[in-house]
């Protein structure tokens, strides 16, 4: 589908939301009427870049938003409106720190080595009362929820009606459940290539929060939304298959050596430590957020384990680890929490796998532990960043990753999460009045 005034009249859309994702992660849309939407298509809708989270001062000229056609999804909650993403330019030239601009260019660059890759995400997200601050359901009490069937019962209109429009967007999803804290949720759909699954992302959590807001609910893919619960994790499922992606290129058949014996060919051990070799300072992108680090660092949550990573290790089927490998040709990196930005969470995935199969990376020693229970008997492996300050330093020493991405990029990002920081540590909080004011 290339024209999107054709697909307007043949669908009845009356508007078009123009959609793009900043660096926090944060969507920005414009609502133009579809009388207009040809010259958007060709010319893209104007945005003052200063006025979102990207790296612009007010005196830059316009951003320009230009729809990818091939992402325009009629809302089903609201058939009259489409939404469609879009990629950013400035004076006839790509935006560089553009998220989805990222994405794109490491995608090309992966199609280059002649691989695709294809991924799936878990996003999870709460269920809160308008105001956010509680779950929404005051009977979800049980102290393990995760699978509760009454629990995800009372929330069917909820989550039906999200899955039917998964079902007729063609997503095939294929699993829904309560998760592991009170008022949490996960749902399933097919994995694709790492830009499709980014825009679903996308569009998940759109979809996700406009279907909660219609119910009366408030959902929040935020990192640890509640103290001693659970949080929120998008643990992200890798393959990387041949151009034609039919061949996967991580499967391994011999069975030889500690990633052989769990499915992984020699190229799939290589990106894996890529990923295993840039850990540190791919959390500042997987775990982009101050409260992220509630997450990966908590204690003990209310259902016995946090189901979260806070060591750079990786295994075979067993969850307790930053990375496991559930089946031949694929694994799974749990380390991405809900603020994972879709398409950044998605590039730095490439970059770090694409490095690690240029240097022919090693992803050191298969730990078949419980982590949880065992970690402390683990001497070599880094530990993840303690916060957010760690990560963004773990990123600036990385020069590797940091080229991969795009050294722009990253200068702008790292010092738009540094500006970050530097709010949270001046924010005055009620701990420093209870612990300090009397000292």
């Amino acid at each position: 589908m290339t024209d999107l005034a054709a697909f307007a009249k043949d669908k009845g859309v009356k508007y078009f939301m123009i959609s793009y994702t900043d660096l926090f992660g944060a969507q920005r849309a414009k609502l133009v009427p579809a009388q207009a939407i040809a010259g958007m298509q060709q010319d893209g809708a104007g945005f003052a870049g200063f006025a979102t989270w990207l790296d612009m001062t007010p005196a830059f000229p316009d951003i320009l938003a230009i729809p990818d056609p091939e992402t325009a999804i009629q809302l089903p909650w609201k058939p009259e409106v489409a939404w469609v993403a879009a990629n950013l330019v400035m004076e006839d030239e790509e935006v560089s720190q553009a998220p989805r601009n990222v994405l794109r260019r490491l995608i090309a660059e992966a199609a280059g080595e002649g691989l695709r890759v294809k991924t799936g995400v878990e996003a999870e997200f709460f269920l809160l009362t308008p105001e956010g601050d509680r779950i929404s359901d005051p009977a979800d009490l049980a102290k393990k929820p995760c699978y509760d069937q009454q629990a995800v019962m009372r929330r069917y209109d909820v989550i039906a009606e999200i899955c039917d429009y998964m079902l007729e967007l063609g997503w095939g999803p294929y699993q829904n459940d309560h998760e592991d804290a009170n008022g949490q949720f996960e749902m399933n759909w097919e994995f694709d290539d790492a830009l499709v699954t980014a825009d679903r992302h996308s569009f998940f959590k759109f979809m996700v929060r406009s279907v909660a807001e219609k119910h009366g609910f408030r959902a929040t893919f935020m990192p640890k939304p509640i103290e001693g619960l659970t949080g929120n994790g998008c643990h992200a499922h890798i393959s990387v298959w041949d151009l034609e992606g039919k061949t996967n290129v991580f499967a391994s058949k011999d069975g030889k050596g500690q990633t052989g014996e769990v499915g992984l060919s020699q190229r799939g051990a290589w990106f894996l430590g890529g990923i295993i070799k840039h850990a540190t300072a791919l959390a500042s992108i997987t775990n982009p957020t101050v409260n992220s680090y509630k997450r990966i660092n908590a204690p003990r949550t209310v259902s016995g384990a946090t189901w979260a990573p806070n060591t750079v290790t990786w295994t075979g089927n067993n969850r307790t680890h930053m990375v496991r490998v559930p089946g031949p040709g694929r694994f799974e990196l749990r380390l991405p929490d809900g603020a994972a930005n879709p398409y950044l969470l998605q590039a730095v995935i490439i970059a770090a796998g694409l490095s690690g199969l240029r240097t022919k990376a090693d992803p050191g020693p298969r730990y078949d532990i419980d982590m949880y229970a065992e970690g402390h008997t683990v001497m070599g492996a880094p530990k993840l960043p303690l916060n957010l300050l760690d990560a963004i330093r773990a990123l600036d020493a990385d020069a590797e990753l940091k080229a991969m991405l795009g050294n722009e990029f990253s200068t702008s990002y790292m010092k738009m999460k540094q500006q970050e920081w530097n709010s949270f540590v001046s924010h005055f909080t009620d701990w420093e009045r209870e612990h300090t004011l009397d000292i």
